[in-house]
Protein backbone atom coordinates (compact mmCIF):
# COMPACT_ATOMS: atom_id res chain seq x y z
CA UNK A 1 0.00 0.00 0.00
CA UNK A 2 1.19 3.38 -1.05
CA UNK A 3 2.16 5.54 1.99
CA UNK A 4 -0.09 8.50 1.42
CA UNK A 5 -2.99 5.95 1.93
CA UNK A 6 -1.75 4.44 4.83
CA UNK A 7 -1.71 7.65 6.79
CA UNK A 8 -5.41 8.06 5.33
CA UNK A 9 -5.87 5.20 7.37
CA UNK A 10 -4.57 5.81 10.38
CA UNK A 11 -6.19 8.86 10.11
CA UNK A 12 -9.47 7.50 10.43
CA UNK A 13 -8.29 4.94 12.85
CA UNK A 14 -7.47 7.94 15.68
CA UNK A 15 -10.49 10.14 14.35
CA UNK A 16 -13.07 6.84 14.85
CA UNK A 17 -11.12 5.97 18.66
CA UNK A 18 -11.39 9.94 19.85
CA UNK A 19 -15.34 10.00 18.79
CA UNK A 20 -15.68 7.16 20.69
CA UNK A 21 -15.65 9.13 24.09
CA UNK A 22 -17.68 12.29 23.19
CA UNK A 23 -20.76 10.06 24.78
CA UNK A 24 -19.22 10.95 27.87
CA UNK A 25 -18.95 14.85 26.65
CA UNK A 26 -22.44 14.81 25.00
CA UNK A 27 -23.42 18.15 27.10
CA UNK A 28 -20.75 20.43 26.03
CA UNK A 29 -20.04 21.18 22.25
CA UNK A 30 -17.19 19.84 20.45
CA UNK A 31 -14.21 21.91 18.86
CA UNK A 32 -13.81 20.29 15.30
CA UNK A 33 -10.53 21.23 14.01
CA UNK A 34 -9.65 20.44 10.28
CA UNK A 35 -6.42 21.19 8.80
CA UNK A 36 -5.02 21.11 5.06
CA UNK A 37 -1.88 21.80 3.31
CA UNK A 38 -2.99 25.40 3.10
CA UNK A 39 -5.60 26.48 5.45
CA UNK A 40 -6.97 25.25 8.78
CA UNK A 41 -10.67 25.33 9.91
CA UNK A 42 -12.22 25.02 13.14
CA UNK A 43 -16.02 24.96 14.19
CA UNK A 44 -17.94 24.67 17.65
CA UNK A 45 -20.74 22.25 16.71
CA UNK A 46 -23.85 20.86 19.26
CA UNK A 47 -23.85 17.43 18.59
CA UNK A 48 -27.46 17.32 19.98
CA UNK A 49 -29.28 19.44 17.68
CA UNK A 50 -26.56 18.53 14.96
CA UNK A 51 -25.75 22.29 14.29
CA UNK A 52 -22.53 24.02 14.10
CA UNK A 53 -22.69 27.51 16.52
CA UNK A 54 -19.46 28.85 15.65
CA UNK A 55 -17.31 28.58 12.91
CA UNK A 56 -13.35 30.20 12.01
CA UNK A 57 -10.90 29.69 9.29
CA UNK A 58 -7.93 31.05 7.55
CA UNK A 59 -10.66 32.19 4.96
CA UNK A 60 -12.38 34.64 7.06
CA UNK A 61 -12.39 38.05 6.09
CA UNK A 62 -11.08 39.03 9.36
CA UNK A 63 -8.22 37.05 9.02
CA UNK A 64 -7.42 36.81 5.27
CA UNK A 65 -5.43 40.10 4.78
CA UNK A 66 -3.45 39.57 7.66
CA UNK A 67 -1.99 36.14 6.96
CA UNK A 68 1.06 35.71 4.06
CA UNK A 69 -0.10 31.71 4.56
CA UNK A 70 -2.97 29.91 5.98
CA UNK A 71 -1.21 26.84 6.65
CA UNK A 72 1.14 27.52 9.32
CA UNK A 73 1.58 28.00 13.05
CA UNK A 74 1.01 31.49 12.63
CA UNK A 75 -2.05 31.28 10.85
CA UNK A 76 -3.38 28.61 13.19
CA UNK A 77 -2.94 30.46 16.46
CA UNK A 78 -4.69 33.50 14.97
CA UNK A 79 -7.94 30.87 14.35
CA UNK A 80 -7.65 29.62 17.52
CA UNK A 81 -8.13 33.37 19.09
CA UNK A 82 -10.63 33.95 16.73
CA UNK A 83 -12.40 31.09 17.46
CA UNK A 84 -12.27 31.37 20.86
CA UNK A 85 -13.53 35.32 20.77
CA UNK A 86 -16.92 34.19 18.76
CA UNK A 87 -17.69 31.20 21.09
CA UNK A 88 -17.05 33.48 24.17
CA UNK A 89 -19.71 36.04 22.63
CA UNK A 90 -22.20 33.34 22.29
CA UNK A 91 -21.65 32.38 25.91
CA UNK A 92 -19.95 29.08 25.11
CA UNK A 93 -17.23 28.72 27.43
CA UNK A 94 -16.52 24.66 28.26
CA UNK A 95 -16.41 22.51 24.87
CA UNK A 96 -14.72 19.25 24.08
CA UNK A 97 -11.56 19.32 21.42
CA UNK A 98 -11.99 16.85 18.43
CA UNK A 99 -8.55 16.99 16.82
CA UNK A 100 -10.15 15.00 13.86
CA UNK A 101 -7.60 12.19 14.10
CA UNK A 102 -4.61 14.79 13.56
CA UNK A 103 -1.57 14.14 15.97
CA UNK A 104 -2.06 17.05 18.90
CA UNK A 105 1.90 18.84 17.12
CA UNK A 106 2.09 21.85 15.15
CA UNK A 107 -0.50 23.29 13.55
CA UNK A 108 -3.14 21.67 15.54
CA UNK A 109 -1.90 22.10 18.86
CA UNK A 110 -1.27 25.71 18.57
CA UNK A 111 -4.74 26.41 17.68
CA UNK A 112 -5.79 24.83 21.12
CA UNK A 113 -3.11 26.72 23.19
CA UNK A 114 -4.42 29.75 21.47
CA UNK A 115 -8.12 28.99 22.05
CA UNK A 116 -6.96 28.30 25.80
CA UNK A 117 -5.33 31.47 26.55
CA UNK A 118 -8.49 33.24 25.25
CA UNK A 119 -10.81 31.82 27.56
CA UNK A 120 -12.07 28.63 26.23
CA UNK A 121 -12.19 25.76 28.54
CA UNK A 122 -11.34 22.42 27.37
Amino acid sequence: MERSKLKRLARAKRKRRIRKKFNQYAQRPRLCVFRSSRHIYAQIIDDEKGETLVQASTLARELRSSLKSGGNIEAAEKVGELIARKALEKGIKEIFFDRSGFLYHGRVKSLAQAARQNGLKF
